[in-house]
C-alpha cells in the first residue's frame, strides 16, 4: 500500500496495534519469568503483579505526598495487615472478576487526596457492583456472608453508640472532679467531686441537719468533710476568702492554658492556595474574604500557608463539610479524639464560658471514622463510610443533651447531606445505644444522662403565650447580635500580631479575666450545666426540696439585679472565649445565657403576680393559687434557652425535640416550639447566617446548601470558562500522550485549587471521556519518573484485550482505566436549575459543558458554589 493512501485513522490504528501488540509481548515475558502455566492452572493465579488499586473513574488517592514519581512500586501499594473481617470475607466469597465491564468496581479502592470531594456517584456505582456480586452466591457461604454483610452496620452503629457513651462518662466524671478542685478537695478522698463527698457517709449527718447556714448558703454546701485551699494551707477552720480567690484564678488560668498546649499539637498547614482560612473557629480571616478580589493586595495574602488546630473549637462546622463530601484527612483521626477528649475535660473544668455538648459531636463523629475501619464495605467506600458517620454525630448530641430522638433530626438538619432511609433507623438504634449505655454508667449519681434534666408538673397558662413569644423575640435578636459581637471580636482584637501569634497566651489571659470577673457572682462561677439545672429547676412549696433558684416575695428584685449581671459577665466572657484555641462548644453556653433572661423574666411575671393577684391578666390562675402553681420561672428559662441557642445556631425541630426529651413535659412541647419559630424568624431577619454557616462560608468549602436555593436568571454558558488548551487532552492525532504533557497539564489544573478536578478527553471536538486529577496523578506516579513514556488515553470503548492472561497484568503506561468514558455533561443552554439540581442530588464533583454536542468546557463545584454566593449577595443575575 501506497502512503499516499494511508488515512490519519489507518496510521493510529496502525500504531495502537504496535503499541498493544509490544504491551501483550512484556506480558507474556514476564508471566513466564514468574511460573510456567499449565492447563490446571487458574487464571487469577498467574502473575503476582497485580495491583491493589480499583482503576475506575473519579479513584481517590492513598495517602501520598504529591509527586511521588520517584517511590518504588512497594510504596505505591498500600501496606495493611488483614483484619480479623477481611479475612471471614475472604473465606466466605469469592467475586466473579472475568466481566472486564464489571472488575474496576470490585477492586479496593485507594484513598481520596486531601480537600478534595468524594465522587458520590462513583461511590454508589461500586457498592451497587459489590452488592450485585454478593448476591450471584446462591450457595450456603454466600447467604451466610450476606447476612454478615447486611448485619455489618447494625454491628458498627452499636460499637460506635457504646464508645462514644464510655468517653462521654469519662469526660463527665473526670471534669467534675476537676472544676471542684478550683475551691478545695475531699479529705474522704482526693478523686471525689464536692457533691459525691459531701453525700458520703461522714457528711450525711450533717447535711440533713444544716438547714442553712448564718450566710444564707443551702444545706448541700454545708459539708464539714470538703476543705477548702485556705484552710488546707493556714490551717484553720474558718476559710480566708483572699487566699480561696487567688486559687481559683490561678486554678483556672493553669488549667485553661493546658488545654491550649494539649490543642497545639495537633497544628496542620495548610497551603494558602486551597483558599481556606481557618478550620477552628477564628472569624478574624472574614475581612480577607470580604476584601475585593479584583485587587492585586488581596491575592498575595491567599498563598501564604495557614495553620489550624483540628481539636480546637467544637469541629461542628467541619463535620457538616466532611459530611457534604469534602476530604479532611486527620480532622477524624485517632490522634485528633485523644487530644480533643483531654483537652475538653482541661477547658471545661477551667470554668471557662464554653460547653462540651459540641464537641461531643466532632468527638464522635472520630469515633465512627475509626470504627469504620473494622468492615471494608466502610472503609474503602466514602459514601457508606459517611452514612456511620452521620449515625456517629448524632449519637454525640444524644449524650450531650441525654436525647436520642433529638440527637437523629439534629444529624439530620443540621449536619447531614444524604441521608437515606436505612441510616436514618441506623442512626436511631446508635442514639438509643449511646443514651441507654450512658444511663446505665451514671456519670452524675442521679441515674440521669446529663445533669441538667429537669421535670415539670404544671401546665401552662393563656396568659403566658405572650411572654413566651417575646422570649422568641428577644432570644433571636441575642443571637444574631451574639454573632455579630464574635465576628467584631474577632476582626479587632485578634487582628493584633501578638494575639494572632500567640494563641495560648491569648487563651491564658482570657482565662484570668474569667477567673478575676467570675468568682464573686455565684451564678458566673458555677459549671455552665450545673447553672442551668438551677435556672431551668422548678420550685416547690417545701423549701428544703427546692435546688434551683426559688428567692422570696421580697427578695425577688434583688435577685433580678444578680442574674442581670450574672448575664453581662456570661455575655462577654462567652464571645471572647468563642473562638479561642481550646475544645469549646457554643450551645450550652447560649443556652444558659437564655436561661438566665428567661429566668429573669419569669420572676418578673411571678414579681408582678405578687403584687396583683386579683388582676384579669391572671385570673386563669384561679383564686387564692399559690404562685409555683401560676408562674414557674424555671419554664421561662428554658424557653429562653431554646430561643438563643436557635438564633445563635438556627436548630429549629431538632432543638424542640431535645428541649421535649430534656424536660419530659408533653404540655410544654407548644411554648418550646413558639419560642424557637419565632426565634428563627427573628435570628434570619437580622443575621441571615449561623454561627456555624458564617465558618462555613468563611472558609470557601465545596460546600452547596441545599436549605436556600437561589432564583437564577441565567445559563450554564454564561458561567462556563473558556476552553483552554492546557487544560484538555486531544486525542484527535493519537490516542498515545507524552507523560510530561500530561504532567504539565495536571499542574495546571492542581494551581487552580482544582485538585479533585479533572481533564476533559477530546477527539476531533467531541468529549470522548474524562479522566479525574487525583487518578491521573496515582496514574503517573506509577510511571516511576520515566516522562518520556506514552501513555494510551483511548476511551475504554475502543479499547479490549483478547486474550485472558492479559487480564492478570496491568501495563503502567495504560490509562484507559482511569478515564470516565461516560461524564456528565449538559448542553450549555440548561437552565441553572437544571445544573442546580446536578450538584446538589449527584453530588457532583465537576460538570461538562456541551456546545452543539461539541465540548464546550467544564464546570467544577467549587466555581459553581462561588457563582451561588454571588447571586446570593446581588453580584451577579
Amino acid at each position: 500500500m501506497d502512503d499516499d493512501n494511508i488515512t490519519p485513522a489507518t496510521r493510529q490504528s496502525s500504531v495502537l496495534d504496535l503499541h498493544r501488540e509490544g504491551r501483550r509481548h512484556r506480558r507474556r515475558a514476564s508471566i513466564r519469568s514468574n511460573q510456567e502455566p499449565s492447563e490446571r492452572t487458574r487464571l487469577l493465579d498467574v502473575g503476582d503483579n497485580r495491583r491493589g488499586y480499583t482503576s475506575v473513574p473519579g479513584t481517590p488517592r492513598p495517602r501520598l505526598s504529591r509527586h511521588q514519581s520517584s517511590t518504588t512500586p512497594k510504596t505505591l501499594r498500600p501496606s495493611r495487615a488483614g483484619s480479623f473481617t477481611s479475612r471471614l470475607t475472604k473465606a466466605l466469597t469469592s467475586y466473579d472478576t472475568k466481566s472486564r465491564r464489571d472488575e474496576p468496581y470490585l477492586d479496593d479502592r485507594v484513598w481520596y487526596d486531601q480537600f478534595t470531594s468524594t465522587d458520590w456517584i462513583n461511590d454508589t456505582i461500586k457498592d451497587a457492583y459489590r452488592v450485585k456480586a454478593l448476591r450471584a452466591r446462591k450457595d450456603i457461604r454466600g447467604r451466610l456472608y450476606a447476612w454478615f454483610d447486611g448485619a455489618q452496620g447494625w454491628i458498627l452503629v452499636a460499637i460506635i453508640g457504646f464508645v462514644v457513651a464510655c468517653i462521654a462518662f469519662f469526660v463527665d466524671v473526670t471534669e467534675n472532679v476537676l472544676f471542684d478542685y478550683k475551691d478545695g478537695y475531699c479529705t474522704n478522698g482526693w478523686y471525689y467531686s464536692k457533691k459525691k463527698c459531701c453525700l458520703s457517709e461522714d457528711c450525711w449527718y450533717s447535711s440533713i441537719h444544716a438547714k442553712t447556714s448564718t450566710n444564707g448558703k443551702t444545706a448541700n454546701e454545708f459539708c464539714p468533710m470538703w476543705t477548702k485551699w485556705s484552710q488546707a494551707i493556714t490551717g484553720s477552720e474558718t476559710p480566708v476568702e483572699y487566699i480561696d480567690y487567688m486559687a481559683y484564678v490561678v486554678s483556672t488560668v493553669i488549667l485553661a492554658t493546658l488545654s491550649s498546649l494539649l490543642t497545639m499539637t495537633t497544628r496542620t498547614v495548610l497551603p494558602g492556595s486551597l483558599n481556606i482560612h481557618t478550620v477552628d473557629e477564628d472569624l478574624s480571616q472574614i475581612n480577607n474574604v470580604d476584601a475585593p478580589k479584583s485587587s492585586a493586595a488581596h491575592k498575595a495574602p491567599a498563598s501564604a500557608p495557614v495553620s489550624y488546630y483540628s481539636a480546637a473549637g467544637s469541629g461542628v462546622a467541619e463535620v457538616k463539610v466532611i459530611l457534604s463530601g469534602f476530604v479532611l484527612h486527620g480532622y477524624l483521626g485517632l490522634k485528633t479524639l485523644v487530644v480533643k477528649t483531654f483537652a475538653l475535660i482541661l477547658s471545661v473544668s477551667s470554668g471557662l464560658s464554653l460547653g462540651k455538648e459540641g464537641p461531643y459531636v466532632h468527638i464522635a463523629t472520630c469515633v465512627g471514622n475509626i470504627a469504620c475501619r473494622l468492615f471494608s464495605k466502610y472503609n474503602h467506600n466514602d459514601a457508606k463510610r459517611r452514612e456511620m458517620l452521620s449515625a456517629s454525630a448524632a449519637s454525640g448530641v444524644a449524650v450531650a443533651f441525654g436525647a436520642p430522638i433529638g440527637g437523629v433530626l439534629f444529624s439530620l438538619e443540621e449536619v447531614s447531606y444524604y441521608f437515606p432511609a436505612k441510616t436514618l433507623f441506623r442512626t436511631f438504634f446508635c442514639c438509643i445505644v449511646a443514651a441507654l449505655s450512658l444511663k446505665f454508667l451514671n456519670p452524675y449519681g442521679t441515674s440521669k444522662i446529663v445533669l441538667f434534666e429537669v421535670r415539670y408538673v404544671t401546665d401552662w397558662h393563656i396568659f403566658e403565650l405572650f411572654v413566651f413569644i417575646l422570649l422568641g423575640i428577644i432570644g433571636g435578636i441575642y443571637g444574631a447580635l451574639f454573632i455579630k459581637a464574635s465576628k467584631f471580636w474577632a476582626t479587632t482584637f485578634r487582628k493584633y500580631k501578638l494575639v494572632k501569634n500567640h494563641p495560648v497566651m491569648e487563651l491564658s489571659f482570657v482565662a484570668l479575666i474569667t477567673g478575676l470577673v467570675s468568682y464573686w457572682n455565684r451564678y458566673s462561677r458555677l459549671a455552665v450545666s450545673e447553672l442551668l439545672f438551677e435556672l431551668a429547676s422548678p420550685c416547690t412549696a417545701n423549701p428544703s426540696e427546692n435546688s434551683g433558684l426559688c428567692p422570696k416575695p421580697d427578695e425577688i428584685p434583688a435577685t433580678i439585679v444578680y442574674l442581670l449581671i450574672a448575664l453581662a459577665l456570661k455575655s462577654v466572657l462567652t464571645v471572647v472565649t468563642f473562638g479561642t484555641k481550646v475544645p469549646a462548644g457554643v450551645y450550652v453556653p447560649t443556652m444558659v445565657i437564655g436561661g438566665i433572661m428567661g429566668h429573669t423574666v419569669g420572676l418578673a411575671v411571678e414579681y408582678a403576680y405578687y403584687i396583683f393577684p386579683d388582676s384579669a391578666l391572671f385570673a386563669s390562675c384561679g383564686v387564692g393559687s399559690s404562685p409555683s402553681k401560676c408562674v414557674v420561672p424555671g419554664v421561662y428559662a428554658m424557653v429562653c434557652a431554646g430561643a438563643v441557642m436557635c438564633g445563635v445556631t438556627r436548630l429549629s425541630v431538632a432543638l424542640a425535640v431535645i428541649l421535649f426529651e430534656l424536660t419530659g413535659s408533653l404540655d410544654h412541647v407548644l411554648p418550646f416550639s413558639l419560642a424557637v419559630l419565632v426565634s428563627k424568624w427573628t435570628a434570619d431577619a437580622l443575621e441571615p447566617l449561623s454561627i456555624y454557616d458564617l465558618l462555613t462560608d468563611l472558609n470557601s468549602y465545596p460546600y452547596l446548601d441545599t436549605k436556600m436555593k437561589p432564583v437564577f436568571s441565567s445559563q450554564l454558558g454564561d458561567i462556563t470558562p473558556r476552553v483552554r488548551p492546557e487544560r484538555v487532552i486531544d486525542i484527535s492525532e493519537s490516542s498515545l500522550v507524552q507523560a510530561s504533557e500530561l504532567r504539565m497539564k495536571l499542574g495546571i489544573l492542581q494551581a487552580a485549587g482544582e485538585l479533585d478536578g479533572g481533564l476533559p478527553v477530546v477527539r476531533d471536538g467531541v468529549l470522548v471521556g474524562l479522566i479525574p486529577a487525583p487518578d491521573l496523578e496515582f496514574a503517573l506516579d506509577g510511571l516511576h519518573g520515566d516522562e518520556d513514556e506514552l501513555c494510551l488515553m483511548s476511551p475504554r470503548d475502543d479499547y479490549s484485550i483478547s486474550s485472558d492472561e492479559d487480564q492478570s497484568i496491568k501495563d503502567p503506561t495504560d490509562f484507559t482505566p482511569f478515564i470516565d468514558p461516560a461524564p456528565v455533561a449538559l448542553e450549555r443552554h440548561s437552565p441553572m436549575d437544571l445544573v442546580y439540581e446536578c450538584f446538589a442530588k449527584l453530588g457532583l464533583r465537576y460538570l461538562c459543558v456541551l456546545r452543539d454536542g461539541q465540548y464546550a468546557g467544564v464546570i467544577h463545584k467549587k466555581v459553581f458554589v462561588k457563582y451561588l454566593k454571588e447571586v446570593h449577595e446581588g453580584r451577579a443575575s
